[in-house]
């Protein structure tokens, strides 16, 4: 009887929680079409405003700039990363990836309405004319930037070539404001530079991760490696301060020229079945020399994905400042030939020991902080990806930005001093914070 008793409990129980499964099916669809109904009412109200619009405005609007701003401001409320962009700002873009485009040479976002230079890009009319990262930019040729989306104010600062502009920025925390006149020219972008330091170092800067970048960092390796003898050749100094980012296949193509085995990168998106593994092939092409990867405050994006690959393997020190804390890869996605493309924020990456630098940023092994000259204390300072309105949030160990000031003269350079110092094994008294576990984890799902 007790035995009957409790198999009589156990179906009563398996029927409860049937019963419980299937109230909660209904309800969840239940649920999903109320959701539904409110998105399809709350679409009909934009048409019924955007009606109005139409029929009342005190004049004629431009209806395809009505459609274009409202999804723009859709896609700026996710984060300061997703943006719209119309057909010419799209062909720019690919022109720019391809690395050449007209204009100024500056790296920017939006943040609270205004124009923030990221970074300069070497050798261009902003770099050479004083542009700092952290600058924020108010107006463009007299012309306020509030209400501009960031689509139209980088359309404002590019143009013709030998064509001038006057930008207007807020510098530093006291927001001095100052006017600087640039310009234009054609931004031709050679992404990788290199040369051979005192005889036995080969240096290697990255501007920015174009479609040029993964076979210029090759052929420099190679040329160091017919260049410097094998017995006086001390390693290698991979450069990335001040370099914003760019394209995820090209910093993974970097990543590998320097790693025989394991993972690089992982991004992981809205469902877990989206998760990308991204893993170097057999055979450093570096040949295991020493590597040293310089970074600061305006090292981002792609440029932290290389970093951060190197650090969790152990093949690289790191030096400089922290990185700015950019953690999320940008698809783009075209919508037709006329119509542009959304920039759309779809996932987040991790490094190989499954760390999100997401406002965090990459920690130096080796910090070293530069000379800076009266005039710029306080004002090279980058916030970082921390302090941009509406970024995607990481916990609460979020990190402000750091140091990226580059002094222009190589001699004063004491990142880079450091750097030599390492591969030629003299000793260095800058505070080593200790790097981070170098055997890969798995990156939960």
């Amino acid at each position: 009887m007790r035995k009957a008793s409790l198999v009589l409990l156990g179906a009563v129980i398996g029927g409860s929680i049937a019963t419980v499964g299937t109230q909660t099916r209904f309800i969840s669809e239940s649920v999903a079409r109320a959701a539904a109904s409110d998105t399809y009412r709350n679409l009909n109200l934009f048409g019924d405003v955007f009606e109005k619009i139409r029929s009342d405005y005190v004049e004629k609007p431009d209806e395809q700039k009505l459609v274009e701003s409202a999804i723009n401001g859709m896609l700026s409320s996710l984060d300061p990363h997703s943006s719209y962009m119309d057909a010419k700002s799209f062909r720019d873009m690919q022109v720019q990836t391809r690395g050449e485009f007209g204009g100024l040479g500056i790296e920017v976002t939006q943040e609270d309405g205004l124009i923030k230079v990221v970074t300069p890009i070497d050798d261009t009319p902003a770099s050479r004319g004083g542009i700092l990262s952290g600058d924020v930019i108010t107006a463009i040729d007299g012309e306020p930037v509030q209400g501009l989306t960031l689509n139209q104010a980088v359309d404002k600062m590019r143009g013709a070539p030998n064509t001038q502009v006057t930008l207007k920025v807020l510098r530093g925390p006291n927001k001095e404001a100052q006017d600087i006149k640039l310009t234009r020219a054609v931004i031709q972008i050679k992404s990788v530079r290199s040369h051979v330091e005192d005889g036995d170092i080969g240096y290697i800067r990255i501007t920015q991760f174009n479609e040029q970048t993964g076979e210029g960092v090759a052929a420099a390796i190679k040329k160091f490696q017919s260049d410097i003898p094998a017995d006086k050749f001390k390693g290698y100094i991979l450069d990335l301060r001040n370099n914003p980012g760019g394209l995820l296949d090209q910093s993974i193509a970097v990543s590998n020229a320097f790693l025989d085995r394991g993972e690089i990168v992982s991004t992981r998106g809205r469902n877990a079945d989206e998760t990308m593994r991204y893993n170097a092939h057999p055979g450093d092409i570096s040949k295991g020399k020493p590597l040293v990867v310089l970074i600061n405050g305006g090292s981002a994006s792609a440029s932290e994905i290389v970093a951060g690959a190197l650090q969790d393997h152990k093949r690289a020190t790191i030096i400089g400042t922290r990185s700015f804390g950019k953690g999320s890869v940008q698809t783009i996605i075209p919508l037709g030939q006329s119509n542009g493309a959304v920039r759309l924020t779809t996932a987040r990456y991790y490094t190989p020991s499954g760390r999100s630098i997401q406002a965090k940023g990459i920690d130096p092994d080796v910090q070293v902080l530069q000379d800076v000259p009266d005039e710029l204390k306080g004002k090279d300072d980058t916030k970082g990806e921390a302090s941009l309105k509406g970024h995607l949030k990481n916990g609460d160990d979020e990190k402000g930005g750091s140091q990226a000031y580059v002094p222009p003269d190589p001699k004063d350079d004491k990142q880079l001093a450091a750097a030599r110092d390492i591969l030629r094994g003299v000793k260095t008294s800058s505070k080593t914070p200790t790097p981070p576990d170098a055997e890969p984890k798995k990156v939960p799902n």
